[in-house]
């Protein structure tokens, strides 16, 4: 017969003594299973006692965490956090230097537990911190458990930043300053600054006027410290009003930051880990909304200013035709050449430009490709001009349409998400990567319309066409611009049409009633092929990041599903894993059959209790929580929608529910597909005897091993 859900068997050790195996009933007051655990080995005094877990973290047990307690967990007793946060602190200020140090190292294991951090902080430990960095007596490791003290103190939220006074700004500024400073000072002072820009406004102003851009550009050669300074520069370019983020992109620029990150870290020898290509992604979202003003901006038809820059289009355009004297003449052959320009308002092109977005970065655009390009500009607009009408690209047209749809593809003007890792190594490999990008893509579409022989009507399909294209193209992550011309090359309209046609091959190729009754048949067996597939996913298991308020300093964690299927298995990790985790590392289990239900989205406990989260649209698609009894959740973030896909099947699939994801329905609809062309091959190559057959067997099916890779 188990055991009451409220029962839970621990071991609970001592120094020195034998560990306790005993029955921990979680509906008695904790503060009496203390003293009942010191009474056991004749400890006077519970109330200076508490009970921490062994493994992992080994954060403090309170009545409010309790309940995540397993069974065949061991615990320690040790001195309450308290008792803990008053010695240190009174060793943290002592006078041997070898005393302190240790206080020191222990201090900065214990604030990243909440419980103990409480305490320490309302004894105004932070405060004393706060001190003995102003002193500048501290060096090498001592200074560096100092900081990773006093970050892990704050991460907690419970202080405000504003509080931080300016002298320990200008001191952990001086550390970031200082040519010759130890790697981990350097970490951890980085890290310091960046929670001060993003947690507030007012510390912002002080920092930057601390911290020059030169200084944090100078870091990047340092492979140790990269992500840190690529993290404080985001975090500065975000904060920064408006008017100063141009200010501080030309800054950037003058620097060369572009070029290094290409060269250190981008091209660098070591490969790019999840954290940096955040950093990265984040950078390029930035940059990219620098152009929200420009693309939300309108056209002025009145300014003259404005107006001369289309005068100078169709100046480029037919450089060589003499305006005609008369206002009347000039007045129609401007209207004509704004035709051959491809403008829809003919008579006041400055029309074209009213529409928001891309209001004037269309026309930015237009300019940047007619300088830099001329020749290119010249033969896509006089191509067009010598053809038929009804065959005719409009350049205007399409490049205002085009700037447009680049917007939403790069998202230009939305925040970065916390979540994603999706940079583009070929936007830092030219000071104008939008321009350059542009020029590519107006080429394409110029090709595309040529390929599709479209006419006026077809110009929704023909971007539709390149929209796909483009998106596709990205996808496959070129290096430079140069490979994403050979990417496009390679996508032209007859392969897009190729490539439609095989992903939707099921529907349009299989819908006679015997082959739909093939595809019945065998549908069965590749669901059960796929879903062998996912729970052996989870038995590899995979890694997940514990999103906080610190992307760096985060933990890891690790679970993956018994080979058996029988137990899910996870436990924290200091960093991100090289392959598989040996099931022995993984201190924490909980039975499949304790499993009552899988959730996902805004209905999971952690995406309800984070605000912050629950505002970030790709963070919630991410999510999912696994319920179990008695009242209990694991929840997850997936690292991408593969991982989301995989994980959210293999667990339904582990539960006998169907299997929904997207991922399944590719999968299901490419392996029906591959299946049923094998066995309608098989039956084209079938000989018809002359003799009446023999009664045949029962065929067997096709059997394949799917690797989704």
């Amino acid at each position: 017969m188990p055991p009451p859900a409220d029962i839970v068997k621990v071991a609970i050790e001592w120094p020195g003594a034998n560990a306790q195996l005993i029955e921990m009933d979680q509906k008695r007051p904790l503060s009496s299973i203390i003293r009942e655990v010191c009474d056991g080995w004749s400890l006077s005094g519970s109330e200076q006692f508490a009970l921490r877990y062994a493994d992992g973290p080994q954060l403090y047990i309170t009545e409010q965490s309790r309940g995540e307690i397993k069974n065949g967990t061991i615990l320690r007793l040790a001195i309450s956090p308290a008792r803990a946060a008053r010695q240190l602190l009174e060793r943290i200020q002592s006078h041997g230097i070898d005393a302190r140090l240790e206080a020191l190292k222990e201090l900065a294991k214990l604030s990243a537990d909440p419980t103990f951090a409480t305490e320490f902080i309302n004894m105004e430990g932070i405060a004393t911190l706060a001190r003995l960095v102003e002193s500048g007596t501290h060096f090498g490791e001592m200074l560096a458990f100092t900081l990773t003290a006093f970050l892990e103190l704050m991460d907690h939220g419970i202080v405000s930043w504003d509080l931080i006074s300016l002298s320990f700004i200008k001191q952990i500024a001086g550390y970031v300053n200082q040519p010759m400073v130890d790697v981990s000072i350097l970490q951890r002072s980085l890290a310091i600054l960046e929670s001060m820009v993003l947690n507030s406004h007012s510390l912002y102003h002080r920092v930057a006027q601390e911290i020059t851009v030169g200084q944090l550009i100078g870091h990047l050669s340092n492979q140790e410290i990269q992500t840190y300074a690529i993290a404080l520069i985001n975090a500065l370019f975000l904060k920064a009003p408006e008017d100063r983020r141009q200010e501080m992109a030309s800054t950037l620029a003058q620097k060369h930051l572009r070029s290094i990150i290409l060269n250190h870290v981008i091209r660098g020898n070591r490969p790019i880990k999840a954290e940096m290509a955040h950093q990265l992604y984040v950078l390029q979202v930035l940059t990219f909304n620098l152009l929200e003003e420009r693309m939300m901006t309108k056209m002025d038809p009145n300014d003259q200013a404005q107006r001369d820059i289309i005068f100078e289009l169709r100046r480029i355009a037919f450089d060589g035709e003499n305006d005609p004297t008369g206002t009347e003449k000039r007045k129609a052959m401007y209207t004509k050449d704004y035709k051959m320009l491809g403008f829809t308002n003919h008579v006041n092109p400055a029309m074209d430009f009213t529409q928001t977005p891309p209001g004037m970065l269309a026309l930015d655009n237009m300019l940047y490709l007619a300088k830099v390009h001329q020749d290119t500009y010249i033969r896509i607009v006089l191509e067009n001009s010598s053809r038929e009408d009804k065959h005719e690209c409009p350049f205007g047209r399409c490049a205002i349409e085009l700037t447009r749809m680049l917007c939403e593809i790069l998202q230009v003007g939305e925040l970065p998400n916390e979540g994603c890792n999706d940079y583009h190594p070929m936007f830092f490999t030219h000071d104008r990567a939008w321009e350059e990008f542009f020029c590519v893509c107006i080429q394409l579409l110029n090709k595309t319309w040529k390929e599709m022989r479209a006419t006026a009507e077809d110009f929704n399909k023909v971007m539709q066409v390149v929209r796909e294209q483009i998106t596709r193209a990205l996808a496959m992550k070129p290096a430079s611009i140069d490979q994403l011309k050979n990417k496009l090359r390679g996508l032209n309209y007859s392969e897009i049409l190729r490539l439609r046609q095989s992903e939707r091959m099921s529907q349009d190729d299989f819908q006679s009633p015997p082959i739909i009754e093939l595809r019945e048949r065998i549908q069965p067996e590749i669901l059960e092929l796929i879903k062998q597939q996912r729970l052996n996913r989870l038995c590899e298991g995979s890694c997940f990041r514990k999103l906080g308020n610190r992307r760096r300093q985060e933990k890891f964690w690790f679970c993956r599903l018994s080979l058996n299927h029988k137990v899910l298995h996870y436990g924290d990790l200091d960093e991100s894993p090289q392959g598989e985790v040996p099931f022995e590392l993984l201190s924490d289990k909980i039975p499949v059959s304790d499993i009552k239900s899988v959730v996902t989205g805004k209905d999971c406990p952690h995406m309800k209790e984070k605000s912050a989260l629950k505002q970030n649209k790709e963070v919630l698609e991410l999510a999912f929580s696994v319920l179990y009894d008695p009242d209990e959740t694991l929840n997850f973030v997936a690292p991408n929608k593969y991982e989301y896909c995989i994980w959210t099947d293999g667990l339904c699939a582990l539960l006998g529910r169907e299997m929904v994801s997207d991922l399944t329905r590719s999968d299901l609809d490419t392996l029906i597909s591959m299946e049923m062309k094998l066995r309608l091959l098989d039956l084209e190559n079938i000989t018809i005897p002359e003799a009446p057959p023999p009664v045949p067997k029962e065929p067997s099916s096709y059997n394949f091993t799917y690797n989704y890779s």
